[in-house]
């Protein structure tokens, strides 16, 4: 391959109101080209009207935890190892790896992709919230929805030249971080993952301001979104020639 295509995902549409906003801002007026939607959370109904109404390529962001101290969400099928005490979705990756059952995993996700379906998208591949705390779930979920496997983990997974993700960097480190890869990609089809949100209160409503995760909720989200809107970074793109494309694209 001679062409450069870069795919810019942005995660967890769905999750709430100001993550929503974020990423269709992303999507009309900056980088982003596709999204993995979570189909267990409260604010879906909302993120499918975005996706309907601008076009956004989604996928089907498979989750089976639910990380926040104030924000909780269950699981859309019945099955007793997808719930802690509470009811509601593990807190952490170790903790559904411990408990999550491999077929009630796989029933769960199969049935947020046809949830999906059921709201007007067309989801073109599967992921992980958080991390696959069941490999054989996740593996029989794509097997029986007939999707790809965003990420290298499985054998039913797609194939990239690279994988980043840039919420995880210091604010003022992201833009030049996101220029020099950019600068450096070669020829070949390239994965950037993001998890943009606008600057709303109900960010910081998520967590304790000394829970560990708190910088997924407010900070790494808002300086994504700015990052994904700056419009050097879109000049940058054009003047190297990059082709922003969705995994929707690969498979035409």
């Amino acid at each position: 391959m001679t062409r450069k295509q870069l795919i810019v995902q942005a995660d967890d549409f769905g999750m709430c109101h100001a993550v929503n906003l974020g990423i269709a801002a992303s999507f009309a007026d900056g980088i982003v080209t596709q999204t993995s939607a979570m189909a267990p959370c409260p604010w879906i109904a909302e993120a499918a009207a975005f996706a309907n109404d601008l076009g956004i390529p989604i996928g089907a962001h498979g989750t089976l935890t639910c990380e926040w101290d104030f924000f909780r969400w269950r699981p859309l099928t019945a099955g007793r190892s997808l719930v802690a005490a509470d009811h509601t979705m593990h807190r952490t990756l170790e903790g559904a790896v411990e408990t999550v059952d491999s077929k009630e995993a796989a029933d769960e996700l199969c049935a947020q992709v046809e949830s999906l379906r059921a709201l007007g998208m067309t989801p073109n591949y599967l992921d992980c919230h958080m991390g696959p705390c069941t490999r054989e779930g996740f593996s029989e979920a794509c097997r029986r929805s007939n999707l790809p496997f965003l990420y290298p983990l499985l054998d039913e997974c797609l194939a990239f030249d690279s994988i980043a993700m840039l919420s995880p960097l210091p604010a003022q480190e992201k833009k030049p971080w996101l220029i020099e890869r950019l600068e450096g990609l070669e020829p070949g089809v390239h994965l950037i993952v993001s998890h943009p949100a606008v600057d709303d209160p109900e960010l910081r409503s998520l967590a304790r301001s000394d829970s560990e995760n708190y910088c997924w909720a407010e900070p790494n989200r808002t300086s994504d979104l700015a990052v994904l809107l700056d419009s050097e970074v879109a000049a940058c793109i054009d003047a190297l020639g990059i082709e922003l494309v969705s995994v929707a694209d690969l498979s035409v």
